[in-house]
């Protein structure tokens, strides 16, 4: 995975992580262990989506650039389907309390888009390719026709 796609998770996941464990604190406080085990288990599974869909994402950018714009509201919204399946799923389930999962579910969701936007908004994307070395010889060619 090339650094800037490391930055890019490391600048989305820590936020996601920090923001998890004061849910999990505040669950604990509010409901007890049980809401504590439903935020942690929230959080993981945020973090791991929207990972895999990141990586995803760079990938289909570097391979299929025309794709990107659509690929990524496709991506985003089966994100969001799978998130409402896994509060569906797991609405009275006594492992945990359902609620401080959803809540926590939704706020790390929240935070993991907001810190995706921020660490793009400072990353430093080229658009334009720059000339290697072996190009600043070479003449560019003409393709259009003379007046």
């Amino acid at each position: 995975m090339p650094s800037n796609d490391v930055r890019t998770l490391l600048q989305t996941a820590v936020p996601t992580a920090a923001a998890g464990a004061v849910a999990a604190a505040i669950s604990a406080g509010v409901v007890g262990g049980k809401g504590a085990l439903g935020a942690i288990v929230a959080t993981i599974v945020v973090i791991l989506f929207m990972g895999i869909g990141l990586m995803v994402l760079q990938r289909t950018a570097r391979s299929l650039p025309h794709l990107f714009q659509a690929m990524g509201l496709m991506l985003y919204t089966a994100q969001l389907l799978l998130l409402f399946i896994f509060v569906a799923a797991f609405k009275n389930t006594t492992m945990f309390n359902p609620k401080a999962f959803a809540i926590t579910l939704v706020a790390t969701t929240l935070v993991w888009i907001g810190a995706q936007a921020r660490a793009h908004m400072k990353a430093k994307i080229l658009y334009v390719e720059p000339e290697s070395e072996s190009d600043k010889g070479k003449k560019p060619k003409n393709t259009g026709s003379r007046s």
